[in-house]
């Protein structure tokens, strides 16, 4: 369980500060997505629901739609407990030529009952994953003490599968938790696989570091896009007030086929991006975490 509780910190501290507004906000332009583009991310999306699903059938990838969805999926490597480290899974989609590593998130259906006081601070990334990084860039500890635990085994995964598969194509994907872990591998990936082409395709997910973290994602030639749903709080948390930022990248869902793309990081100013839409948590809905992201819907009780 304390991977939910890296969220619950974070909510905890605004309710006591739901007021706390950003300064210096900058106007952002958003255009619309296409029914196409918004169709695209669909195996993607399913990957992200996959891993919410039990260890012994991600193995045998038959863990109902959303293994289905991608059934010539090859699964390499399947690891983590849900309790102490998060399920992840490795492996190659020839229909979309590339590596998928996938991380389960948190089911934010348990929030409320568990809210409690943890640390939730900023550190430096880890030198020995992210070489070369200056000590300005800082993330969530708690998300990179859970990133650490399997980065270096799934480096390796990955390393093997490129050379066995002949692909220089990545795709980092998660939901939630999830999507934290995703977006550190983009730049982990960027940093220890130089050739790579890197894609970061994340849903629902709370910030991860502060503006040089951003600026790093930004900067680091990662496809990067995280996927928010309506008024789902969770990417509204940890606060900006705390030292946090997005990086560049969201599409807001709005509604079944229906979503803009938002420019730049998330100091913004547009009512239909996440930001301004859900400018505090209680005028969020914890629900919409779940989904339905075009029509799918993402957590534990959604593996089918």
């Amino acid at each position: 369980m304390h991977s939910l509780l890296l969220f619950t910190a974070a909510l905890s501290a605004l309710l006591g500060s739901t007021s706390a507004k950003p300064v210096n906000l900058k106007s952002r332009t958003t255009t619309a997505v296409s029914a196409s583009e918004l169709a695209s991310f669909a195996p993607y999306t399913q990957f992200a629901r996959a891993a919410y699903c039990p260890t012994d059938i991600l193995q045998t990838w038959t863990c109902g739609e959303a293994c289905e969805a991608n059934s010539d999926f090859e699964v390499s490597l399947v690891g983590g407990d849900g309790d102490d480290i998060q399920i992840y899974f490795v492996g190659y989609s020839p229909s979309l030529d590339s590596i998928i590593v996938a991380h389960e998130g948190t089911d934010p259906t348990q929030l409320e009952s568990d809210l409690t006081d943890v640390e939730f601070d900023l550190a430096p990334l880890s030198t020995t994953l992210f070489p070369g990084v200056s000590s300005s860039v800082e993330v969530h500890s708690g998300f990179q003490d859970e990133h650490a635990l399997t980065a270096a085994t799934i480096l390796a995964e990955v390393k093997s599968l490129m050379a066995s598969k002949g692909t220089n194509n990545l795709v980092m994907i998660g939901h939630s938790l999830g999507g934290a872990l995703a977006e550190l591998d983009t730049v982990f990936f960027r940093l220890n696989i130089p050739s790579a082409t890197i894609s970061g395709i994340t849903y629902g997910t709370p910030r991860v570091g502060n503006p040089a973290w951003a600026a790093l994602v930004d900067s680091s030639d990662v496809n990067f896009h995280r996927i928010d749903n309506e008024q789902d709080l969770i990417p509204i948390l940890p606060g900006k007030f705390l030292g946090y930022l997005h990086p560049a990248g969201e599409i807001h869902l709005l509604g079944e086929g229906d979503a803009v793309a938002c420019s730049g990081d998330d100091d913004d100013s547009d009512a239909q991006c996440t930001d301004q839409s859900v400018p505090t948590i209680l005028e969020g809905d914890i629900i919409d975490h779940l989904g339905p992201y075009e029509g799918i819907f993402i957590g534990t009780i959604f593996c089918t």
